[in-house]
């Protein structure tokens, strides 16, 4: 055990403190270019949960200032009807950025949706294209969550070089992208996975310790390397016997705070960050549009508040 509980990383208010910077970036763009940049986020069918986080990123536009272009679409929509919607949105000088919402209606496969996005308005960062600049270490748009993930890891000056991390989780929401971002940033990067034997062994190995599994409180406090840096982007919404939902992490929260030296929380913790960096991508998408390659993102030290 450690001598002191984890401190939280709090992406709630890290994400905060990157849409006021944002905003500033867009009233700069607004008065030179005439326009604001605009998002399009395609929601089709009605899942429950998809409904809420179309919501959190429209809410989350209004404040920075991006134009929301999205459309909700019916889940009887055709694949043909679908690719004519991203065509005309690729067209669309006022959109900077799509983003196609996920899951999808069973009969429509993503990957040819995905792919039919042009690359410099893939705010989500999976096309091949952005994918590959990833790999290269080239610029380009980046996966919302791992990004996020980065940065929370630099605001709280935590300095990945030269650790070992383990990633549970091998998607290409999450899992592979956030690996190279790790590998980048010159960390020891393990993937571990559901085929992964005796995971225990391989995630008390971590330094740096990232869950991206969705299963609730899998992640153990046995699991964890005393005064690992725990990051949970496990999102499970759990319901009660009172018919209520709430959300929990894949890591046992008040067990690990005992373990770890950083942890985030669920929700407050990735979640907020993920937001925060398809603003961004919006916005640096908005900005290359119009030549203007300047960094937009100054990052000031978070408090270690407990």
């Amino acid at each position: 055990m450690i001598a002191n509980p984890a401190v939280c990383l709090d992406g709630k208010s890290l994400a905060q403190s990157i849409e006021r910077q944002l905003a500033d970036h867009v009233r700069t763009g607004q008065a030179q270019w005439g326009r604001s940049p605009g998002l399009a986020v395609l929601r089709v069918g009605d899942d429950p949960a998809s409904a809420v986080y179309v919501r959190a990123k429209e809410q989350a536009c209004s404040r920075v200032g991006i134009q929301s272009f999205g459309a909700h679409l019916p889940a009887t929509i055709t694949e043909a009807a679908l690719l004519a919607k991203i065509t005309e949105l690729n067209q669309d000088e006022r959109v900077d950025g799509i983003l196609l919402q996920l899951p999808l209606p069973p009969h429509l496969d993503p990957r040819p949706l995905l792919y039919a996005i042009h690359p410099d308005k893939d705010v989500d960062g999976l096309h091949p294209e952005n994918l590959g600049r990833l790999v290269r270490d080239e610029p380009g748009l980046r996966s919302c969550t791992p990004a996020g993930v980065m940065q929370l890891l630099a605001a709280y000056g935590i300095d990945v070089a030269g650790r070992s991390a383990v990633v549970v989780g091998r998607s290409i929401l999450v899992g592979k992208p956030l690996a190279l971002m790790l590998l980048t940033a010159n960390a020891t990067v393990t993937i571990a996975h559901s085929r992964t034997p005796d995971l225990a062994s391989v995630t008390r190995e971590a330094e740096i310790l990232v869950t991206a599994i969705g299963q609730p409180r899998r992640i153990t406090a046995d699991m964890i390397r005393p005064g690992a840096v725990v990051i949970d982007v496990g999102i499970n919404r759990i319901q009660g016997p009172d018919g209520k939902s709430s959300l929990w992490g894949d890591v046992d929260y008040e067990a690990a705070c005992a373990m770890a030296s950083y942890i985030t929380p669920v929700p407050g913790g990735v979640g907020p960050m993920t937001v925060a960096m398809l603003l961004h991508n919006t916005v640096w998408s908005y900005c290359r549009r119009h030549n203007w390659h300047k960094p937009l993102l100054s990052l000031t030290s978070m408090p270690p508040a407990h």
